[in-house]
Order: structure tokens, then sequence, then C-alpha cells
């Protein structure tokens, strides 16, 4: 099979599309088909040498979490699915699934039914970015009808279906974002709009019962000041950086909580996840789709940090 193969880290020219052995499902694992193969940041991330690199060792290896496809074989023992099904997934994670290639196999229950109002290329852009936002709303965070939800980077992958999460869970809806996203974010349903480039957001927002960073204290100290808009009490869940034991200080000092984060995969929640997709309650945004032999200059958009929404790989022809 078709594959992107790493031999080395480093930046996107290490990247390159080659011939590899097809998985073979063990017994409760399907192969799935790869049609397309969504690109997250924490791909271009490991590539460079941090991210999940010290989870996937050295090189060589094969990149990427999301997919959607087609059940194209079935492994002992699986009752699930069968050959033929249409399913989405983030398999494995935080170990490698190869999803940057023509085939994968996992376990099928790590694989839902792909939303039937969906393209593939959509339906790749959405379980990463879409449980990692249900699962630090629903699962960390037990966000309720009538909190208030501060969201930074709220344009970006993660963001933009975190803010529709949380107005489906009933949440007064703050985010961060640049001027130029704020008519979208609008109709997404946030509340009040933020551009961090024009005010420091903690003059702009207080009173937060829980936020959502989804950007860290590497860029301008953002988790650290985030303790100061949240009522005491209130929840900071930290996702791309954890918590270092300076912001855990600070936030006892101050009377509130803090909480790191790794998304797990997750069927039973990307049904649900389906569902509000299929509705039209929440939808996902997808900027562009690359064809999978110009995966390098995919993860130089991707690295622009300017991108709305999510970047995709064609896989299948």
């Amino acid at each position: 099979m078709r594959a992107v193969v790493q031999h080395t880290l480093g930046g996107p020219d290490v990247l390159s599309v080659q011939r590899v052995p097809r998985p073979e499902p063990l017994p409760t694992e399907v192969r799935v088909k790869v049609h397309a193969a969504g690109i997250n940041p924490v791909d271009w991330k490991t590539r460079a040498g941090a991210g999940m690199a010290g989870v996937l060792g050295e090189p060589p290896f094969i990149l990427g979490w999301d997919v959607s496809g087609v059940v194209e074989k079935v492994g002992f023992g699986v009752t699930t699915l069968r050959e033929g099904d249409e399913v989405y997934g983030m398999p494995w994670f935080p170990r490698a699934a190869g999803g940057y290639a023509e085939y994968v196999t996992a376990p099928a229950r790590q694989f839902a039914r792909k939303p039937a109002s969906l393209s593939h290329e959509q339906a790749a852009a959405v379980p990463l970015a879409a449980l990692t936002a249900w699962q630090a709303l629903v699962d960390t965070a037990h966000v309720q009808a009538g909190q208030r939800v501060l969201i930074h980077a709220a344009a970006g992958g993660v963001g933009h279906l975190a803010v529709q999460f949380a107005k489906h869970l009933g949440a007064h809806v703050l985010g961060t974002a640049r001027a130029r996203s704020h008519d979208w974010l609008t109709k997404l349903g946030v509340d009040e709009l933020i551009d961090y480039t024009a005010v420091r957001f903690e003059d702009a927002a207080s009173d937060v019962d829980v936020v959502i960073d989804l950007v860290g204290d590497v860029h301008d100290h953002t988790s650290t000041r985030s303790l100061d808009v949240l009522r005491p009490g209130g929840l900071l869940v930290a996702v791309p950086a954890g918590v270092s034991p300076e912001l855990a200080a600070a936030a006892e000092a101050k009377g509130v909580r803090v909480s790191p984060f790794l998304v797990e995969p997750d069927g039973p929640a990307l049904t649900t996840i389906g569902a509000l997709l299929d509705s039209g309650e929440v939808a996902v945004e997808v900027e562009e789709v690359f064809p999978l032999d110009q995966v390098a200059a995919a993860h130089t958009r991707g690295e622009s940090n300017r991108t709305r929404g999510k970047l995709v790989l064609r896989v299948a022809s």
C-alpha cells in the first residue's frame, strides 16, 4: 500500500510517500480502506520531535490518527461492524495508528459509523478535534447549562467544534479569535468574541466557570493568564501542554482548579457526535483538502497557524 513515511525527525520535507506492507487485522480488529485522513497539530509536532514522538519512538513511522473510510476486512470476534461499512475514527491514540496510509487496522470499537451527511473528507476532519472538544467539555469539565465557558483559539480545528458542543450543552460561550473569524464564529454560536490581537483577553472576560485552553503557556502565558478570568472554584482545562508545577501553584493560590487533558479513542462518543453532525446542529469546517503526495505542503499550511477549521489529506483516488 501507499503510505507517508518519515525516516528522520525534522521539517515537512522528511515526509515522503512510499510503498509499505498492508496491515492484517488481529482478532477484534478491522482493516479500513482509508479514503481521507485528517491533519492535526499533534501530527506536525510529532514529525518534528515533539508531540507524541516520545510515544512513537524513533523513526521510521507513519503519522496520522484521523481516518474516514470503508471496512475492508473483519477480524475474528468483531460483531459491531461488517465489510462495506463506512466508518470514521481516531484509532490507537496516542500510539501509532498510521493514518496517512491507504489502510489501517485497529480495534473495531475505536471506530463509529461515518455520519451519512458527511463526505469522507469532512468526516476525516472530525475525530481527534471533536473527541478533544467533547471529552474536555463533557467528561472533564462536566459543563452545565448556563455556565460561562471561554474557549481559546475558537476558530481552530478543536475550537470551532468546542464552541458548538458548548452551545449544545446550554453554555454561554466566550471565544478568543482574530477579528476576521468573528462573523463566522457568531454564526456557530459564540456569545462574546474577543480579538486577542487587539485586547488582552483577561481584560475582556470575567466570571468564567470553565476555560478550554487550546493554546497553552508556551504562547504569551495563555494558561496562567486564564486563571484571572475564572470564578472562585472555576476550572481551566489545559489541553496542549498539560499542567506545570508553576501553573498548579498559581491556580491553588487563586482558588481555582486546573486539569491536564489527553484525548482518548472513543467509538461511542463518535456515534453521539455523528448524530449531532447529521442533525445539522453541529458542522465541521474543512479549509483545504490536499492529495496524499502533497502532505508536506499540507503540514506547511498547518504550521502557519492561520487555518480556519481543519486540513485533510485525500488518500483514496
